[in-house]
C-alpha cells in the first residue's frame, strides 16, 4: 500500500491489497441486501466515500479503505444460528476483528469500521471521514432495498 496523500493515488490503489484477499473475495458470497453480495455493497461504500473525501481533501485513503472492511463479518446475517446477538448491534466488532488478521489499521479505518452504524451503536464517529463512510452506507442501503 502506498503511503502518499496527494491526489496521484487512485481507488483501485487503495484498495487493491484488499480487494485481492481471500477472505474479503469470499464476501462475493454473502448476500447482504437483495441481489447485492456484501462484497459489492462494501465496494460501493468504497468508492462513492473515496471520491466524497477526495472532493474535499480529506484522507481518503482511509476513507476507502475503512468503508471497503466496515460490513466485513463473513457471515450471512439472514440465516438463523450464523451469528450471536443483534447483527446490527455486533456486526461493526465483528468487522473490526476481521479486519484486523488481514491488515494494519490506522485510526481513522478503525473509527469508520466501528461508528458506521451510527444511531444505532450511540457511539458519535471521530472523523469526518467516518461520517462520510456512514452516511454513503445509508444511502447505498436505501439504493440497494429499493431496487434503485
Amino acid at each position: 500500500m502506498k503511503t502518499k496523500t496527494d491526489d496521484t493515488i487512485s481507488f483501485r490503489e487503495c484498495i487493491d491489497d484488499l480487494y485481492k484477499n481471500d477472505l474479503v473475495k469470499s464476501m462475493k458470497h454473502i448476500e447482504h441486501h437483495k441481489n447485492v453480495s456484501c462484497f459489492e455493497h462494501c465496494l460501493k461504500v468504497s468508492y462513492i466515500s473515496y471520491r466524497i473525501a477526495k472532493r474535499f481533501n480529506l484522507d481518503y485513503i482511509s476513507a476507502a479503505r475503512g468503508a471497503f472492511l466496515h460490513d466485513f463479518y463473513l457471515y450471512d446475517w439472514h440465516e438463523k444460528g450464523s451469528h450471536t446477538g443483534l447483527h446490527g448491534l455486533n456486526h461493526s466488532k465483528i468487522s473490526l476483528n476481521n479486519a484486523k488478521r488481514i491488515t494494519t489499521l490506522n485510526k481513522k479505518e478503525v473509527d469508520i469500521i466501528t461508528k458506521h452504524m451510527w444511531p444505532l451503536n450511540p457511539t458519535f464517529p471521530k472523523y469526518k471521514e467516518a461520517w462520510i463512510v456512514q452516511m454513503v452506507d445509508k444511502f447505498v442501503t436505501w439504493k440497494e432495498i429499493l431496487h434503485i
